[in-house]
């Protein structure tokens, strides 16, 4: 018989996982950046025609603003955070789900105390039980 089982994929902090991460991080931030703009754009159009109601509009607006920028700030949190990690540091880089063959007689304890896959620059280097 078959089962899923969840598998942890972490990754350990390099000198180029970091550099991609940090640019990951800062398109993130940019394109964040870019839907704020978008917003305040649309908003100014909206409130010209006049069709809509100023402060709800304005409201809707503002709770979507808001919303990224809150984003960003944790982005900006995870880039400090990102700093300050010294390299061979193990981070949670996915969580995916494995078919495991099961038979009559197996250990149920081992068999559901799961996998964690470790990456190194893009490597598997280690396949642990948890």
């Amino acid at each position: 018989m078959q089962i899923l089982q969840n598998v942890t994929v972490k990754r350990v902090l390099t000198e180029k996982s970091k550099e991609l991460l940090v640019n990951k991080y800062h398109n993130n931030k940019a394109q964040l950046q870019k839907e704020c703009d978008q917003l305040l754009f649309e908003q100014k159009k909206l409130e010209k025609t006049r069709k809509y109601s100023a402060a709800s509009l304005k409201a809707q607006f503002d709770k979507e603003i808001d919303t990224r920028k809150e984003k960003i700030k944790l982005i900006d949190f995870q880039i400090e955070q990102l700093e300050i990690l010294p390299f061979g540091s193990e981070l949670k880089d996915d969580d995916l789900q494995s078919i495991v063959d099961i038979n009559i007689g197996d250990n149920w304890d081992d068999i559901t105390k799961g996998k964690t896959i470790i990456i190194k620059d893009g490597v598997i280097v280690e396949i642990r039980e948890r």
